[in-house]
């Protein structure tokens, strides 16, 4: 379908708790297909159905040249002690932060079929697993930055020239 823009940090939609996902129809077909479409762009890990606009529980993923998504995922396992890996998000552009990340993680969901779905993975596979899963609830990276980061972000973020447009 199309690659769809991303919404910017304070776009109301990214501060929402995504609904759950209860009509599997064509509309939901096209947004699969635009999400995949939306990841496929090179740079990216993950995108979430919020960030192009839609509140509904959908991610897609593009890790290690596979592409794929999740309808109405849940995070129901992580392992490891979180540690500080480097982050960025697609809604908070042209910035990166240290972020504790596990580095592990599986997720559960169904496809267009309503068909399980699981995903687990360490790496950019955890870290993108529990970004997206975030999103999901509502949540950008930046609010689980250590404090002194923290500050440091979003002092840096109110300075982006994108900003004053979000």
């Amino acid at each position: 379908m199309a690659v769809r823009p991303i919404r910017l940090f304070g776009d109301p939609v990214l501060r929402s708790r995504a609904d759950e996902i209860t009509r599997f129809d064509s509309s939901l077909a096209a947004l699969v297909t635009d999400l995949l479409d939306t990841v496929a762009e090179p740079g990216r890990a993950g995108v979430a159905a919020p960030q192009i606009g839609v509140s509904l529980r959908a991610f897609s993923y593009n890790v290690d040249g596979v592409i794929g998504y999740v309808l109405n995922p849940t995070l129901v396992e992580v392992r490891g002690e979180r540690e500080p890996v480097d982050e960025g998000c697609l809604s908070v552009p042209g910035f990166g932060f240290a972020r504790l990340r596990h580095p592990w993680a599986r997720v559960t969901g169904v496809d267009l079929e309503q068909q399980p779905v699981e995903l687990s993975g360490e790496g950019l596979m955890a870290q993108a697993l529990q970004h997206e899963c975030d999103h999901l609830d509502g949540a950008l990276y930046l609010e689980g930055l250590e404090p002194e980061i923290k500050r440091e972000a979003m002092r840096a973020v109110r300075q982006a020239e994108w900003f004053a447009r979000a």
